[in-house]
């Protein structure tokens, strides 16, 4: 992390001061976690740095690449993703790496290539590695986090800003503020769009905003979207939810109206098919009647001669 001054070979020159080299995580299982590092350039001329990770895809770190103006700081995020598991012990062997080289006077972040960064021709690239460290939050020495980051670091953070305004290092004549505040702005909304990407290649994100805006603000933005989305979700769950136990009672009230239907159909079936059986047997017994009550012609015949017979001999 060492540099040999062009001018003075023999004495050893640092480019940037990394505070702190352990970077410190509150770990909650489910929750995000974030982790602010401070740079200070302590070189006469312009720095650039690039952040990297051995662990991209559970790190976002932004803006994980920028440029530092002579005797100036710069600060940027580390944001441990949401974890659905504790490491064991909570030991963590992630770490990172903070490259940075001298760049010509001007520099801005859309002029910062990789090749800036290559190691050739004898070209110096200043490293410093930060190591990872996860705490609980019943060890954490803040009560109180806020979106993973402790009240101790945002009054820090904020702390360097108002200390950097003060001193007038980071004063700008108005029409470089005007275009600093324009590059602020851009950046911000460029980096909602490309929050995705690796983390070597994310959109930078500046923490250091001329219109005061602290990085709790900038941080706790995509936090209450993301929050935001979720109630959303979970409120359309629940809705389809009750939807769906809706239309399972309709469908078990069908199926008993369906079956209470065919269990009366079958009764009006049964109940023809007495009817008709009552009707038949009816039909029968009257047919018998019918016989039992008649007198035959020859019975009629023969009573009939009997009483001429006798009203004859009588009357005889």
């Amino acid at each position: 992390m060492e540099q040999l001054d062009v001018q003075n070979p023999g004495v050893k020159k640092q480019l940037l001061d990394v505070q702190p080299h352990e970077l410190k995580f509150i770990f909650e299982v489910k929750k995000q976690s974030s982790c602010a590092v401070h740079l200070g350039n302590l070189s006469d001329q312009y720095v650039v740095f690039k952040v990297k990770t051995t662990s991209p895809k559970k790190y976002c770190v932004r803006p994980n690449i920028g440029v530092i103006k002579p005797k100036s700081t710069y600060d940027f995020t580390v944001t441990m993703q949401a974890q659905k598991l504790a490491p064991s012990d909570m030991q963590c062997k992630d770490k990172f790496l903070v490259q940075s080289t001298v760049a010509p006077f001007g520099t801005t972040e859309d002029d910062i290539t990789p090749g800036m960064f290559a190691k050739d021709g004898g070209k110096y690239v200043e490293e410093c590695k930060l190591k990872v460290f996860l705490t609980s939050p019943s060890h954490s020495p803040v009560l109180s986090p806020v979106n993973g980051v402790s009240k101790l670091e945002q009054s820090n953070a904020t702390k360097i800003e108002e200390e950097n305004l003060l001193t007038g290092v980071e004063n700008l004549p108005p029409s470089q503020m005007l275009d600093r505040n324009f590059q602020d702005e851009k950046l911000l909304v460029d980096s909602e769009v490309l929050s995705s990407a690796k983390v070597e290649e994310n959109v930078p994100l500046p923490t250091k905003n001329v219109k005061l805006i602290s990085d709790m603000d900038v941080e706790s933005r995509p936090l209450n979207d993301v929050e935001g989305t979720k109630l959303k979700l979970s409120r359309d769950v629940e809705e389809l939810k009750s939807k769906l136990i809706t239309l399972d009672s309709e469908l078990v009230q069908a199926k008993s109206n369906i079956t209470k239907l065919t269990e009366e159909k079958s009764s009006a079936i049964q109940e023809k098919q007495t009817l008709k059986q009552e009707l038949v047997m009816m039909r029968r017994k009257n047919g018998v009647i019918t016989v039992e009550r008649g007198f035959p012609p020859l019975f009629v015949c023969m009573v009939a001669l009997i009483s001429l017979t006798v009203g004859y001999l009588l009357h005889g």
